[in-house]
């Protein structure tokens, strides 16, 4: 198949939105499932998890291809279609999926709207240039709005949506959708709505849709002249189907406009459309601009980059976006930027330096798989026997070394400590804390240095509960967990503009060599956009430090923050500029410049003390107005900062700022203060310092004194 018929498109949406019930319909339209399956009946193709067919929600992406006849070219596409989780706790599924397509059908609720995880994968496809098109689901619900949901892309994402067809009929009216580019109404009859029928529009619907149409074609003038010019000689008649799709194409690919079309994927409505729209605006790999690269033994020198086009005769360019562990080894999921990959190929890891073997080559069918002999750029495909590989290394060819663009993860914010009940599960729990922590980036574990505790950390609540389910049933490790716990951070205690400037000395002289490292560093505070972040500057002259030893002495000041500060947290948002020193000719040592760095860091920290900076959340909490009252009363006993309230219909949405400490357990307070009608999203938002007497608190559990002694320590 010709790259240009070739569709690798995500499904995004916010939790409960339709993304996987459209998924299992789209895949059975193709003709790749002869059923439907169901999210109730745990039957579902992308959702093949033993946890998520119990807890019906999408925890993993699942990969599948299929394909699709364009119904006015007649010509065959394929479409490589990943389903991702809605939930904020697996947001890193969201973020490695994005970043190797070409495109993605947002898909939001017809009633809600946008809500707090659309914005979230919104600025996701924002980060990673993924043209997108967007689909309002669930038109037939009690409540749902077309032109509401539009709305809210306008004001909640600040995109310019247009759409491409408006429903025929809403809530229990809904029949099916109609096309403004044809000027059709459609209905899905037969079958599971498998026979789209088109008629005529409905004399009642007729003038809305020419006014619809209207705009839709005005849109299209702001990124086709042809179209311009028709529209300023009043000759909308002159204006054909082709030229508007190729117009839709056009600004959809250049992030000028989003087309939006509407359905009911539950009730078999709309999907067939939304498939064709697909097809026709969003881009095949040859439409995206070239991937940039980096040379992998000389990443700073610009001159040396590469500009990667979608070529199979290319340099081997591909990216490694997800890892699975299995039974019998680790299968890697690939995208194939540049070069033609076989199965038995001998490939270089450029971030481990090490050759790997392509043992054999997949197309995915989520948990299914079908050998294949090669695959080409543009391609995604799963290998296995890449069991060095992680998520985000670029594989290529050892004469030409070569690394993409890094996919980034967010930092954990909670934490619980886990260990096995018997030393016969201490390796087994080991090895599948190792397993998941390779097949997760957002799954960190780590040994607590006081308490010896082997400590767990993830993205919320709910992750780290599917992580210890799965380690009980799927690993079989009988192990006890501790409570949740907040990530919290320290922040050095200087004000904006202070400066403090430190010295650290290792000086050991022991009969023979000895070892002699001394540095002067000036600190100060990074701005609070940068508060997650430790900068590191050498403004030594005349050489008072030899140039070696340099980087010793900013991986003493990385590691000494890393490792903990007053309370035993990382310290972050500051900058450390070592202006001078000295050294000895024959007794300096890179270790001694690293424990003079630790020295100096130790040194502020005596003098300046820290803050202790505590996760905060956008919470958005959607209620009926009568329960209003209660829940912000709530939310205000919980430390929040309401942001702002706003009313759709008898619904009130809440958007508040709140301490993650405060929020455990939230799910049943809210429906407790609502009888069950009020729900909730929430996402990480930022670091903040916490209040005097919250740090006290803190400070007090971690056993340190009021003159930042740890209790028991000498």
């Amino acid at each position: 198949m010709e790259l240009k018929y070739l569709r690798n498109m995500g499904i995004c949406a916010h939790i409960d939105a339709g993304k996987t019930t459209t998924t299992e319909r789209i895949l059975y339209y193709t003709g790749m499932v002869h059923r439907p399956g169901d999210i109730d009946d745990g039957t579902t193709v992308t959702d093949y998890l033993k946890e998520e067919r119990e807890r019906g929600i999408t925890i993993v992406s699942a990969a599948v291809s299929t394909y699709w006849d364009d119904p006015v070219s007649g010509i065959k596409h394929g479409i490589n279609l990943i389903d991702t989780p809605g939930h904020v706790d697996f947001t890193a599924e969201v973020e490695r999926s994005l970043r190797v397509l070409d495109g993605a059908v947002v898909v939001f609720d017809g009633k809600e709207g946008v809500e707090a995880q659309s914005e979230t994968v919104w600025r996701q496809a924002d980060k990673y240039r993924v043209p997108r098109i967007a689909y309002i689901n669930k038109m037939d619900k009690i409540g749902a709005s077309f032109r509401k949901s539009v709305e809210s892309m306008v004001k909640r994402l600040g995109t310019n949506p247009v759409p491409v067809q408006i429903p025929w009929g809403e809530e229990v009216e809904h029949k099916g959708v109609i096309d403004l580019i044809e000027m059709k109404a459609h209905s899905f009859e037969g079958e599971n709505g498998k026979e789209v029928i088109k008629h005529e529009i409905p004399a009642n619907l007729l003038d809305e849709a020419r006014a619809a149409r209207q705009r839709m074609i005005e849109k299209c003038a702001d990124v086709d002249d042809t179209i311009a010019n028709l529209l300023l000689e009043d000759q909308l008649d002159k204006v054909t189907p082709a030229m508007i799709r190729a117009a839709l194409r056009a600004g959809t690919i250049a992030f000028k406009l989003v087309p939006v079309v509407c359905g009911s994927s539950y009730r078999y409505k709309g999907v067939q459309d939304m498939v064709n729209a697909v097809v026709w605006y969003l881009p095949s790999p040859l439409d995206l601009p070239p991937t940039e690269a980096k040379d992998a033994e000389n990443p700073d020198d610009r001159s040396k980059d590469y500009k990667l086009t979608c070529d199979a005769k290319g340099p081997l360019a591909v990216m490694a976006f997800k890892t699975v562990s299995e039974q019998h080894g680790e299968l890697t999921y690939l995208r194939i930027y540049s070069g033609t990959l076989k199965s038995g190929d001998t490939v270089y890891n450029a971030r481990i330096k090490r050759r790997e073997r392509i043992t054999r080559l997949f197309r995915m069918f989520a948990n299914d798989r079908t050998v294949l002999e090669q695959a080409e750029a543009g391609d995604i495909v799963a290998s296995v026997g890449l069991n060095n590989t992680y998520t985000g290394d670029t594989l290529c060819n050892e004469d030409k070394p070569l690394v993409l663009g890094a996919i980034t993860f967010p930092d954990t914010v909670i934490s619980m400590s886990i260990e096995p009940k018997s030393n016969a599960d201490r390796e087994k729990l080991a090895m599948a804390l190792q397993k998941m922590a390779k097949n997760d980036p957002t799954f960190k574990v780590r040994l607590d240095p006081e308490t010896q505790q082997t400590v767990i950390s993830g993205m919320g609540e709910l992750h780290l509960d599917i992580i210890r389910s799965r380690i009980l049933n799927e690993f079989r490790v009988d192990a006890a967990v501790g409570q949740p716990r907040v990530a919290y951070r320290e922040l050095v205690g200087l004000r904006p503009g202070q400066t403090c400037e430190t010295e650290g000395l290792h000086k050991k002289q022991s009969g023979g060599a000895g070892s002699y490292g001394h540095c002067k560093i000036r600190w100060e505070l990074l701005p609070e956009e940068k508060r997650d972040q430790v900068e590191f500057e050498d403004d030594t002259v005349g050489g008072s430090i030899p140039r070696q030893f340099i980087k010793n002495v900013e991986e003493g000041v990385r590691n000494t923050a890393a490792s903990g500060g007053i309370a035993g947290y990382p310290v972050l948002g500051f900058k450390a500029s070592v202006y001078d020193g000295s050294y000895h000719d024959v007794d300096s040592k890179d270790f001694a410049y690293i424990d003079a760095a630790r020295i100096a860091f130790r040194a502020l920290l005596e003098e300046v003390g820290t803050e202790i900076l505590e996760p905060m959340m956008k919470v958005e909490v959607r209620t009926p107005e009568e329960f209003m009252g209660p829940v912000i009363g709530d939310l205000n006993s919980r430390r929040a900062r309401i942001e702002n309230t706003e009313r759709d219909g008898d619904i009130v949405i809440i958007m508040a700022v709140v301490p993650l400490s405060e929020m455990f357990g939230y799910v049943q307070a809210v429906r407790g203060l609502s009888q069950g009608r009020a729900n909730y999203a929430m996402e990480p938002y930022r670091y903040e310092v916490t209040p005097p007497h919250i740090k006290e608190k803190i400070l007090a559990e971690r056993g340190v004194t009021k003159g930042g002694k740890v209790a028991g320590r000498r």
